[in-house]
């Protein structure tokens, strides 16, 4: 009979199987997104994965991304207190489509 597990790690194997780890951690990302950019620029972009401590960003056009690239040291410094494990040092921007909450109610 195999010894006894911690129950902690019984748990975490099984978060990790079922991707609460990951769908947490995207909640806290667009939390310290919208805490960064404001309300207004949030609209406009979704925060995407970090990889190598640089978080990319969906942004929905080539105007918005240039504000951003603009904005780009001032929304760093707001970050790192925001998600101080993640040790982002920069933004990836890359143009894609941003569901928002009137595309959802609509398709309903």
């Amino acid at each position: 009979m195999p010894a006894p597990r911690p129950i902690a790690d019984i748990l975490s194997q099984l978060m990790a199987r079922r991707g609460y780890a990951r769908q947490m951690a995207a909640s806290s990302y667009i939390e310290a997104w919208t805490a960064a950019v404001g309300e207004k620029l949030v609209k406009f972009t979704r925060p995407g994965q970090i990889r190598r401590n640089v978080l990319e960003v969906i942004v929905a056009n080539s105007t918005m991304m240039q504000e951003l690239t603009f904005q780009k040291a001032a929304i760093l410094e707001k970050l790192a207190p925001l998600l101080p494990d993640e040790k982002i040092r920069d933004l990836r921007f890359k143009i894609g489509p941003i569901k928002t909450s009137s595309d959802s109610s609509q398709k309903k």
